[in-house]
This record gives structure tokens, sequence and C-alpha cells, in this order.
């Protein structure tokens, strides 16, 4: 079974899902339609009785980050190009650099560094800009509140007001829905937080909104149908892994569970990509000596359901996940548990 015929069939799945009711309720474990706790993916073809694992074949290498490995990164796609920014060099030295992988003419290059160094940042792209919404700071993993926005064109990054007081933090799961970013938990004082929160770039105005019910830093997140989705993350360190999935409508103003998860993880990388989510990677892997994982996830909100995908061909940590079209982008992370930063660049088609 080829992913390209998976994609195919989850495209009618969709179809079919968004005809039905624009309102999906959650689909309960083992529920028809559920593919949460099998770990599998549609792909039975009426021989072989079963789903089988694909191989890794589908993803593709790149050329490499220009500066080196990174990892802790944050990651953003933008005009057809993936930005890389920050994070801790393979010296565990944290940088603020940035660099632009241009698709077209498959090569990096450097654009204007973050003001300070730091890592575990929350960053977004909305409408033609860049932000960086809180992030983490030097090796004690300080919390920062700081909210910047870079201008391809002046190729400048400009200050904007800063998280309140008592809501700076890294490592938070970020999603757009038109000019605001919503950035849910993260890491503050050493451990997981609750918060959740966005940042209108209009109006330069942060809002407090109703916090997750559990604390979770590590994790992802996407907004899909004017819907932001929490994915996974960890509490109480690497292998306190998470596979809670919730939403929150806006609209509503408060959150519902989801599907969970097929494989429970912090640290992984993630992107919408049309309406679907897709996670790959991530840390606290027990059965493995690296601790890191390689399965690729996709999560369908249409119909609340989650599907295995080729596993990693260099699995990762430790970095985000952007995409330009129909094409998924992993760059750079750590190939082990903790500390290793890696330089590999790796995509998908979906």
């Amino acid at each position: 079974m080829t992913l390209a015929r998976v994609t195919a069939m989850l495209a009618l799945l969709t179809t079919a899902a968004c005809s039905e009711s624009a309102d999906i309720a959650p689909v309960p474990d083992g529920a028809p339609g559920n593919t949460a706790d099998t770990g599998t993916r549609p792909e039975d073809d009426g021989h072989s009785g079963g789903v089988t694992d694909a191989s890794s074949g589908d993803w593709t290498p790149l050329p490499p980050l220009a500066s080196g490995p990174r990892q802790e990164t944050g990651v953003a796609a933008l005009a057809g190009k993936i930005y890389v920014i920050g994070g801790f060099n393979l010296a565990g030295v944290v940088v603020p650099t940035v660099e632009a992988y241009d698709p077209a003419s498959r090569a990096w290059s450097a654009v204007a560094p973050f003001p300070r160094p730091l890592h575990h940042a929350n960053a977004a792209a909305v409408g033609d800009k860049i932000y960086v919404a809180g992030a983490l700071a030097d090796a004690t993993f300080r919390a920062i509140g700081d909210v910047y926005v870079y201008d391809p064109v002046s190729n400048s990054w400009a200050p904007k007001t800063a998280l309140p007081g008592g809501q700076e933090r890294g490592g938070a799961g970020v999603a757009v829905i038109g000019t605001k970013i919503y950035v849910a938990g993260g890491f503050r004082g050493g451990n997981s937080v609750a918060d959740f929160s966005s940042y209108d770039t209009s109006s330069d105005m942060h809002a407090s909104l109703p916090p997750l019910a559990q604390a979770s830093d590590h994790l992802v997140a996407g907004a899909v149908g004017g819907v932001v989705y929490a994915i996974g993350g960890r509490f109480g360190g690497i292998t306190g892994l998470m596979g809670r999935v919730v939403a929150f409508d806006p609209a509503v103003g408060n959150w519902s569970e989801r599907a969970p998860m097929i494989t429970p993880r912090g640290g992984a990388a993630a992107a919408v990509v049309r309406d679907r989510i897709v996670v790959a990677g991530g840390e606290g892997n027990v059965a493995v000596p690296s601790g890191v994982f390689s399965q690729t996830e996709l999560f369908v909100p249409a119909s609340n359901t989650w599907f295995s995908l080729p596993p990693m061909r260099t699995p990762r940590h430790g970095t985000g996940g952007a995409a330009i079209g129909n094409t998924f982008y992993v760059p750079g992370g750590a190939a082990v548990q903790s500390f290793g930063a890696s330089a590999e660049v790796e995509t998908i088609e979906l």
C-alpha cells in the first residue's frame, strides 16, 4: 500500500465526514472509525486480513542545516520558505541563529539573527511575517515572555508587547487562526504549565483563555476549521508522556476531548497540512536505546481519527515542523534523547 493510496482514502474519509456534520462529536476509544487505540492505518486491501506497517522510504533527505546541528528550535513556514529559529548547537550553547530554506534552490541562507539567544521558541507565521511569542533562555531553561516579529522584506526583528507577567513560557503548542496566535501549555520555572492564551498580531494584545485541564509541556498544536487542537506533550519529565488530544473552539470558549494519539509522546514536530495535523518523532521512548520516536501519525479532525504513516528515516525530537503545500518538513533536532543536536533535514509528501 502506497502513501498516495492512503492519502486518497483519507480524502474520501474526510469528505464523507464533513458531509455528515460540521460539528463532529468525540469518538470513544475503540468506536468504529477511531484507530487511536490500534496503532494502524487504513491499508487493509481485503486480502491480507489486516494492516501492514509502511517502510520509511517515503521520507526524503534534504540539504542539512547550513549552520550545523541545532535542537530545541522554533520552526515556521513563510512565503514558500522554512525558517529555523534559535536552539542549542552541538556544543550545548544557546544561539540566536536564524536560517531559511528555499525549496526552489534547495539551499539554506542566513537571515537576521534573533535579538537574543533562545530555545524552545513558540514560533508561528501570520500573514507575511513570523512571530515568536515566548521561549526559554540560557542553560537554566528560564522562561521569557519576549514577543518579536520578523519581516522578511526588511530582514529584521522588531519587539512587540511581551506576554503578561506570570505567563512567560516556552516549549508550548502553537496554533494560528486568522490574526491570532494561540499558545497552549508550555514550560516555566522547571514545571509544565496549563496556561492557554492568544496573541492578536493585528492589535498587539494578549488575552488569557481557559487553561488546559492537564498541565503539559513539549506538546504540539494546530488549528483546523477554526478550532485549536492541543496534542500530546509530557508532564513531570521526559518519560511522563501524554497522548491526550483536546480541542478549543474560540466561538464556544471551552475545551473538549478528542481521540488520543496512537503513540503518546513529547518533543515531537508537527504541522497542519491541508485539513489534517501530522505529528512526527519525539522523545521519551523507553523501547529503543536512543530514546527517540520514529512514529509519524496523522490526525483527521473531521473524522476524529488517527492514522499511522511511514516512520521517520532519521528519528528526531527537539525541533518544530512546518508545511509548504503538501510537503511536511522536519529540520534539525536531536537523534538521541536529551542533548545530541542533528543537522538532518527530511520531508514527507502528504
